[in-house]
């Protein structure tokens, strides 16, 4: 079992940053590749950036490459995600993702499955 506590969602202005935290306990983190989903409403969820096991590979989706940055500490069991010149259409609840099946940062939804229960970010205009 792996458990996934996320923190650092907010209310932000557009234009401004915020970065999540991800703190996992269980599985051994340093084996799982993570990702960050996220879900607007009324939308069905979408994988934002995925990480590999050593941090030696990343994937983000087209709509937030240059503006989001996924990282993490193997040490600190913590994965990040560093989000800077925010838009509305960012606004959505996001989840941290561990998996059981891969160390690669692959960007399939169904590799990843343990969630946190998921930080809501809300980008003002």
């Amino acid at each position: 079992q792996v458990q996934l506590v996320e923190s650092g969602g907010g209310l932000v202005q557009a234009g401004g940053s915020l970065r999540l935290s991800c703190a996992a306990s269980g599985r051994p983190f340093s084996r799982s590749a993570m990702a960050w989903f996220r879900q607007a409403p009324g939308k069905e969820r979408e994988v934002v950036a995925t990480i590999s096991w050593s941090a030696s590979s990343t994937n983000y989706a087209d709509s937030v490459k240059g503006r989001f940055t996924i990282s993490r500490d193997n040490a600190k069991n913590t994965v990040y995600l560093q989000m800077n010149s925010l838009k509305p259409e960012d606004t959505a609840v996001y989840y941290c993702a561990a998996s059981s099946r891969t160390m690669y940062a692959l960007f399939a939804h169904d590799y990843y499955d343990y969630w946190g229960q998921g930080t809501q970010v809300t980008v003002s205009s």
